[in-house]
């Protein structure tokens, strides 16, 4: 059951003393309108997708955007970075693209006074504050692993010697549908690091004849700077502190632990359609990032709306679907939408 509107107003005014300030939900609330507002300049609709793209950032998460060519997904990407004052590098993913393309290789370089030669680390793109890895399942599994220990550490080992990336250090990846010739599935392990796998879908037909209409190259539109470093940091260091009753926890938390085929209380359909479910770091996220969106949307408190609008970006690339479900065309998404509407929004009732 949701909070009162006295119950809620009580948690808010507490939130302000104890958690957050108004002046750092301020800088938040302010700053995602603002730059929401920005990227509607160049982008047209896809509000959902900037939305669920901001949530991640300020969350300190990385996402992935998945969808067919021509859909804008790197422009929003490369637009984004333009409002940010954040050091900003591109990937081109391509089937012959090594690990230390990314990550950066050790050059012998002579000193020029005694002749001496040695090795010189010359760094990748990866050290960044953010970078865009396009087309990241057109590259093999050997090289999109490169990326592995740089999102979950935030360093990059290499030798014996371990270098730590800037902060904050965010990873946008866009992905080819699977089925599309050249594509290679990503390990599990890796999107498991995503905090969000994001589906950008066709426009309306609305939209559609307004991109039409569009003669101006989206570089030639004038943006204003937004955050800086500085900023995004602290915004991340506040969202931990926005307080969530123990009902939204419980919600999050039946949503994964209910779509684990080993779980007894899972459904029938949890069983027969998927070989695993989602780990404890999906529950994690999805609390997470659901403080981030109450943050958003000028709340100092989170409650079922904020976890429930969150669950499939969260969940639906954390499962992994076996083969009764791919022969009768059971997909991820579709078993998340049922959880959603089979999970008791009181969070502590289980599944009979």
């Amino acid at each position: 059951m949701e909070l009162s509107p006295q119950a809620a107003e009580s948690e808010s005014r507490e939130s302000r003393v104890e958690g957050v300030s108004g002046e750092q939900a301020d800088l938040l609330h302010r700053s995602y309108l603002k730059l929401t507002a920005e990227l509607e300049n160049v982008i047209v609709g896809q509000t959902r997708v900037i939305e669920l793209m901001l949530i991640s950032l300020f969350s300190g998460g990385h996402c992935i955007l998945i969808g067919v060519p021509g859909l804008a997904k790197t422009l929003l990407v490369s637009t984004l970075a333009r409002l940010l004052s954040l050091s900003f590098k591109r990937v081109q993913f391509t089937p012959d693209l090594m690990p230390s393309d990314i990550t950066g290789t050790n050059i012998i370089q002579e000193d020029p006074g005694s002749g001496v030669r040695g090795f010189r680390f010359l760094r990748g793109p990866i050290f960044t504050n953010m970078l865009l890895a396009d087309e990241i399942n057109r590259t093999p599994p050997k090289t999109q692993a490169a990326l592995l220990e740089a999102m979950q550490e935030r360093n990059v080992t290499v030798g014996e010697e371990t270098l730590q990336l800037p902060s904050p250090f965010f990873v946008i990846a866009t992905q080819n549908p699977i089925e599309q010739e050249g594509t290679y599935n990503l390990p599990e392990a890796q999107l498991d690091r995503f905090l969000f796998a994001i589906r950008v879908q066709y426009p309306s037909e609305e939209e559609e004849l307004e991109i039409m209409k569009r003669t101006r190259p989206a570089a030639s539109i004038p943006l204003c700077k937004v955050l800086t470093a500085e900023e995004i940091l602290r915004i991340q260091e506040v969202v931990p502190r926005v307080p969530a009753a123990e009902h939204v926890h419980r919600y999050a938390l039946q949503l994964a632990r209910l779509s684990r085929p080993e779980e007894p209380q899972a459904p029938a359909y949890v069983k027969k359609c998927l070989s695993w479910g989602a780990g404890p770091r999906a529950a994690q996220s999805l609390i997470h990032s659901a403080k981030t969106r109450a943050l958003l949307h000028g709340r100092f408190h989170v409650n079922t709306d904020d976890v429930q609008a969150l669950a499939m970006p969260v969940l639906a690339h954390r499962l992994v679907t076996n083969f009764s479900a791919e022969a009768e065309g059971i997909t991820r998404s579709s078993i998340v939408e049922q959880l959603i509407r089979d999970v008791p929004r009181g969070g502590a009732e289980k599944l009979r």
